[in-house]
């Protein structure tokens, strides 16, 4: 289970302006990825994607608060995925220096 969550606007790599989740494997029962504010369930499906914005379109160092998510948790089965998240600044070096 992965709860809802925010994102941090103060980390030196930037804001994350795009998350790319895949779903590698399909999931007998539960494990959707859900956003509570647009009331939008994504259920995993093997080698389907979503993508999702975090930020506002005309204010992309402020947080779209709309795409908060959280996943579900799995009733029957196991979920495996794939994340990748887009950053204004690099993530790389910031992580490299323990600021991520």
């Amino acid at each position: 289970l992965y709860s809802r969550h925010q994102f941090t606007e103060d980390m030196p790599c930037g804001v994350r302006m795009l998350t790319l989740f895949l779903y590698l494997n399909d999931v007998e029962e539960g494990g959707g990825t859900h956003f509570p504010l647009l009331d939008i369930t994504i259920q995993p499906k093997k080698g389907n994607a979503v993508i999702w914005p975090s930020v506002l379109d005309d204010k992309p160092e402020m947080k779209d608060p709309r795409t908060d998510h959280e996943a579900l948790p799995v009733i029957n089965g196991i979920k495996y995925g794939a994340n990748a998240w887009l950053h204004t600044r690099d993530y790389k070096a910031a992580e490299e220096n323990g600021c991520t």
